[in-house]
Parts: C-alpha cells; sequence; structure tokens
C-alpha cells in the first residue's frame, strides 16, 4: 500500500494519494481580498481544479465534497456559483454544512476527494 504525499509542509499535505483515491486539503480563498461568498466560491473551485490537476486528475472523477459555509444565509449565492462549476461534470456525492471557520473573513472551505 503506497501512500503519496505531496505539497507537504510542517501540519499537513495539500494532497494524498492512495490507492487510485485524491484526497485534497481544505481549500479557502486565503484572501481578504475577496470579501462577498460568490468570490470565495469562484477562488475554491479554481483551486480544487489546480490541485486536481497536480495530483493527475480532474473536477470530472469527482467522487465526493463537503462544503463548510460560516453562514447558511450563503447556501443559495455559493450554490450558484456550484451549480455553473459543476454543469459539464459528473455530480459528487455532496454535504454542505454551517460552520466556524479558521478566521472570520472566510466565508466557505471545500474538501474534496476525487478518483485518479
Amino acid at each position: 500500500m503506497t501512500i503519496e504525499r505531496m505539497d507537504s509542509n510542517h501540519r499537513m499535505s495539500k494532497i494524498v494519494k492512495h490507492n487510485g483515491t485524491i484526497y485534497l486539503c481544505g481549500q479557502t480563498s486565503g484572501t481578504e481580498e475577496a470579501p462577498s461568498i460568490e468570490e470565495q466560491t469562484k477562488i475554491c473551485l479554481s483551486k480544487i481544479e489546480s490541485l486536481l490537476s497536480d495530483a493527475g486528475s480532474s473536477a470530472d472523477k469527482l467522487l465526493s465534497v463537503t462544503i463548510y459555509l460560516r453562514d447558511m444565509k450563503d447556501f443559495a449565492a455559493m450554490n450558484a456559483v456550484w451549480d455553473a462549476w459543476i454543469a459539464p461534470f459528473g455530480k459528487p456525492a455532496r454535504a454542505c454544512v454551517e460552520a466556524r471557520l479558521a478566521r472570520p473573513e472566510l466565508l466557505v472551505e471545500f474538501t474534496v476527494v476525487a478518483a485518479q
């Protein structure tokens, strides 16, 4: 059994590959310059696409996505961006929960599992 960890630091790996499955660390906008939920969601999805590409995968191989919202009032706006982005791909299993995120300016975070 081989586990490959990519882009690791002292705390985590951005990508972990095991048995043909790819696990991404939580993706946030990482910036205070994207104040809206729509902009933060777009940044997160762009990061996800880039990391999946680095891992030898793509958004059409998503298996599961968990979305953490700071406030469920943003659910519809986040979904509008998500729906436009996911439209050409197979739809993954998905959960969305309200959660306190690491910093107050963060409105959304995504965790992803994909096939290789």
